[in-house]
């Protein structure tokens, strides 16, 4: 080939590049016009939804539903400014298929949603339909790993440099789900946009994330700053890029994948979501007799479970272990009164694996609840703290009102119990109590000794 005719091609391949440029940064910015027109769009949609059932043509076909904390993942798969030079277009789209394909399993394995997918663009979110305090994590975690897809997928034999962008904010949004046995899910809100934002403007090959979604995970993953964003309406918003897992919580050298110290960290903040949905199963399953079991009593026992774990050197696992047992160990009121212990560990049986506790661990879990039953005989020192936790009033300052609510408890069910036979049992069963931990002794054995001399001159 004369050496014009090579210029004249070379000139050609150059201009494709700057054109496809120019048509990248064009598609950026119109996934972003995307994310816009459609929170309208669904504006739109609901106001003729609502028009049609005014004018009785049948219920929306929708509902709408607010999540206050859910994170967003927009990633973009860069390669298009390389595809000139491939033999194979075909081959170019097959793995962007690929890597589509790979991301959706991403999606399934940390429990999110599966957005949108346009073109290379992915967008996804954590918190929805099921709303968690855990979404900033598992969402960085597939970021990662969608990351690492990528990464070790480079290099093609005869075709483009493969790389991805990936944005990630958390906030407020605004979820019209469609469908009754499939549901999709159209989110809206000022957090779609600006993950899309950061995503679009981020660096190749790198994970990046807000500041809100940095105070969220910066315990488990490694994090530099960034820069900043400047976001219309709305100060600027500082960022950071997620390198990758901390070392100590790491299941390998690239730092994608977590070990199961940082499953423990992870369960550990679930537990948030797992003591709120107990706590309201108490608060409208229990009797409303139940002055002395109910609510309070279950918060102060897993309370004083975590505080004398700590003291008594307990690890992060067997916390978590600990204060779960405490969160249930009273949940079998909403059953019987009557042998709750039992029902209680069929609830937690019942519950505990759609919070992935493993068979081991809730058996474990389960001893740890039966150790409360009267009279109490620990086993091991988890059972033992457990038990502490559970009679921690008989050397509490507030020993006088909780006593008071366990006698009107008992009397609403034994209308013959006196004030003074409940006074004799009192004395008979602190008598033969003990403590059985260092901490638990320490802290209520001198003030239980009190509440016996007290009780003893109130006996007629």
């Amino acid at each position: 080939m004369e050496s014009g005719s090579k210029q004249q091609l070379l000139k050609r391949i150059a201009s494709l590049v700057s054109e496809n440029k120019d048509l990248k940064e064009k598609q950026r910015a119109l996934a972003e016009a995307y994310s816009r027109l459609a929170g309208e769009v669904d504006e739109y949609r609901e106001r003729i939804e609502k028009a049609k059932a005014e004018q009785g043509a049948g219920k929306p076909s929708y509902r709408q539903t607010r999540f206050d904390t859910a994170t967003i993942l927009y990633a973009g798969i860069q390669g298009l400014s390389d595809v000139v030079t491939a033999t194979n277009t075909s081959e170019y789209m097959d793995k962007l298929d690929e890597f589509v394909l790979r991301f959706n399993d991403v999606v399934e394995k940390y429990g999110l949603v599966k957005l949108h997918s346009i073109g290379d663009s992915f967008i996804c979110a954590g918190g929805i339909p099921e709303k968690n305090i855990t979404n900033p994590i598992t969402v960085t975690l597939a970021a990662l790993e969608m990351l690492h897809i990528v990464e070790t997928d480079l290099q093609n034999s005869d075709g483009p440099v493969w790389g991805l962008n990936i944005g990630i904010h958390t906030g407020t949004v605004t979820a019209l789900v469609s469908g009754r046995k499939q549901s999709t899910y159209d989110l809206k809100g000022d957090t779609v946009n600006v993950a899309s934002r950061i995503g679009s403007v981020g660096k190749e090959n790198a994970v990046v994330i807000s500041a809100t979604t940095y105070e969220l995970v910066k315990e488990l993953f490694v994090c530099r700053y960034s820069g900043v964003l400047p976001v219309k309406y709305r100060n600027k918003l500082d960022l950071f890029t997620v390198t990758g897992i901390k070392p100590g919580f790491s299941a390998d050298t690239n730092r994608y994948l977590p070990n199961d110290d940082f499953r423990t960290q992870l369960m550990l903040v679930q537990f948030g979501d797992l003591q709120e949905h107990v706590l309201d199963r108490l608060e409208k399953g229990l009797p409303k007799y139940l002055y002395y079991h109910n609510v309070k009593h279950t918060v102060d026992v897993v309370t004083e479970s975590e505080l004398i774990g700590w003291a008594e050197g307990l690890n992060d696992r067997q916390l978590l272990l600990l204060k779960t047992a405490a969160l249930f160990h009273d949940t079998g009121h909403v059953v019987s009164y009557a042998g709750h212990e039992e029902c209680s560990a069929d609830i937690a049986r019942e519950t505990l694996p759609k919070y992935k506790y493993t068979p081991e661990e809730i058996d474990r879990i389960c001893r740890i609840i039966m150790a409360t039953k009267l009279p109490p005989q620990p086993g091991d020192l988890l059972e033992a703290i457990i038990c502490d936790s559970d009679l921690d009033y008989l050397g509490r300052t507030d020993f006088v009102p909780v006593s008071n609510a366990l006698y009107a408890e008992l009397k609403a069910q034994n209308k013959s119990l006196s004030l003074n036979d409940w006074n004799k049992q009192q004395l008979k069963f602190i008598g033969s109590h003990q403590y059985f931990t260092k901490t638990g002794r320490k802290l209520r054995e001198v003030k239980k000794q009190e509440q016996i001399e007290r009780i003893k001159q109130l006996i007629e």
